[in-house]
């Protein structure tokens, strides 16, 4: 097998251009739209069969490419590929030094908040924080507008809201009685 620019191999590729692909149809799909459709709308820009080679990984998709049916799918261009899990590259300051002396408290895997409560709480961290899970909502198309699970990782920017840090922004989620449990 032959490496091709920028050092992958031919199956590394095909596979990485599946995954390109899988994700395309999901948008798609999301948007509602059909091969045919998608076409149509796009005034023949986007067409049915080009869509579909894309969307099987049998086709690569250029980059401008890309980021015209990111702009016709009315979504971000990061949002068109798959997420990266991949390997660090070598020296890429990813490295961190971890004290394996210490007990490290890790926060829940995922914390679920009350959006009734958070409409009820005032002043700034309140807003930021009713903007950064608005825009949770939108990203994962959640709008029951009840609760909302976060990640661990949404806990991050959460901590930042709120002036504290990771593992004591569940506690205080629970202070302000918007923390869940179900």
């Amino acid at each position: 097998m032959t490496d091709t620019e920028g050092g992958e191999t031919g199956e590394v590729a095909g596979q990485y251009g599946k995954k390109v692909g899988d994700r395309l149809r999901a948008i798609r799909r999301q948007k509602g739209m059909s091969l045919q459709e998608a076409e149509e709308i796009s005034t023949q820009e986007f067409k049915a069969s080009v869509l579909g080679a894309y969307e099987r990984g049998e086709r690569a998709i250029s980059v401008p490419r890309l980021q015209r049916l990111a702009r016709f799918y009315n979504v971000p261009v990061d949002q068109l590929l798959p997420r990266d899990e991949g390997p660090s590259f070598a020296g890429d300051g990813d490295e961190a030094v971890v004290d394996l002396t210490r007990p490290v408290a890790q926060p829940p895997r995922k914390v679920t908040i009350d959006l009734t409560r958070l409409d009820e709480l005032n002043g700034t961290a309140a807003e930021m924080l009713t903007r950064y899970l608005a825009m949770i909502q939108v990203q994962r198309q959640d709008f029951n507008g009840r609760m909302l699970t976060i990640r661990r990782d949404d806990l991050r920017a959460i901590a930042c809201i709120l002036d504290t840090n990771v593992d004591a922004a569940t506690k205080r989620l629970e202070e302000l009685g918007l923390r869940l449990t179900v």
